[in-house]
């Protein structure tokens, strides 16, 4: 194993943690918090027959925030809980269960089971404990990081890939129209079919100084998109206007992040969002991120079409990989 998992840590402590998971004073959300504001950041209807009013709905949040939610986006409710469902019973078994999955020591992947994710500044860690594993495409899912319990696992996981397709083409279709360019550009921009949809299931176990922890520090994803579905407790915090706020959910919305590689393919012009996870006292809190990434070895920079004399490129193109490797271990691009 690893190292301690939170969700052990979490089972045996009362009222304090051990110091690596408390964040220096700039960190702290109790200090660092606007409290008593919920940020409503834009709920965007996918049903609305106007689709250049979501285009433009959709350009605008992406510009000005990195973050938004759609409802009526046509995954099923079903689809999702059954998701949230198996996730959960899967967080929930004995814990020689779960490390079977455990990432491989000295693994350079990212795939399977564990708790620490990248380089950490300070040595201070996350309050989280995750799976990862791709779910699309065929090529790139290696099932030896799927759960095989609980057995209804591979099926909902499978279903709500299938289902999340046509989401993922939309966005990437809207956001293209939003900077004036073809329907295919940024999905092509990011890998076209060979767009790899990885999983992460965020387990945050209840904490006993919740006031002192963070469950994910500050970032912003490195995908070109991030698609998530949390459970209905509250963790989302957004930097906005040099202030952390908690984020109003929507029961049966997704929320959609811009990631770093939509950022640069856009030339700066839609933003990644700064966005942080907080923990609670009681309750555990989940969230089913699902990261569109480019293949490893796909080449993503501005599209041609944005960078002008005016307007030059403000990134490097660079393998996907390499941007991954980079951002990981705190490297500067």
């Amino acid at each position: 194993m690893e190292e301690k998992r939170v969700q052990e840590i979490s089972s045996n402590v009362l009222d304090t943690i051990p110091a690596e998971y408390i964040r220096s004073e700039k960190e702290q959300p109790a200090i660092t918090t606007i409290h008593g504001v919920v940020l409503e950041v834009p709920v965007i209807d996918l049903s609305d027959s106007d689709e250049e009013k979501i285009v433009g709905l959709i350009s605008q949040a992406s510009k000005e925030w990195g973050i938004f939610q759609v409802v009526n986006h046509g995954i099923p409710n079903e689809a999702i809980a059954k998701l949230q469902e198996v996730g959960k019973e899967f967080f929930e078994l004995p814990q020689e269960e779960k490390e079977l999955i455990a990432k491989p020591e000295g693994s350079q992947s990212i795939e399977g089971y564990g708790t620490r994710l990248q380089k950490e500044i300070e040595g201070k860690k996350g309050w989280v404990d995750h799976l990862f594993h791709k779910i699309w495409p065929p090529s790139a899912i290696n099932y030896q990081f799927w759960p095989k319990n609980p057995p209804a696992y591979r099926e909902a996981n499978e279903e709500y890939a299938k289902r999340l397709h046509p989401v993922v083409d939309k966005m990437f279709m809207y956001l293209s129209l939003g900077l004036d360019l073809e329907p295919n550009d940024l999905k092509n921009g990011a890998g076209g079919d060979d767009l790899v949809y990885l999983l992460k299931i965020n387990y945050y176990p209840p904490c006993p100084r919740p006031d002192l922890a963070l469950g994910v520090v500050a970032h912003t994803d490195m995908s070109a998109i991030t698609i998530l579905v949390p459970n209905d407790v509250q963790g989302l915090q957004v930097f906005k206007d040099d202030h952390w706020y908690d984020v109003k959910y929507i029961p049966n919305a997704l929320i959609v992040h811009i990631g770093d590689q939509v950022e640069i393919m856009s030339n700066g012009k839609y933003k990644a969002v700064f966005h942080r996870t907080t923990v609670t006292k009681e309750k555990t809190r989940m969230s089913w991120p699902v990261f569109l990434e480019p293949p490893p070895e796909h080449e993503v920079g501005p599209i041609p079409k944005l960078v002008t004399d005016e307007n030059p490129a403000k990134f490097k193109t660079k393998k996907y990989k390499d941007y991954a490797y980079c951002k990981l271990n705190k490297l500067p691009q």
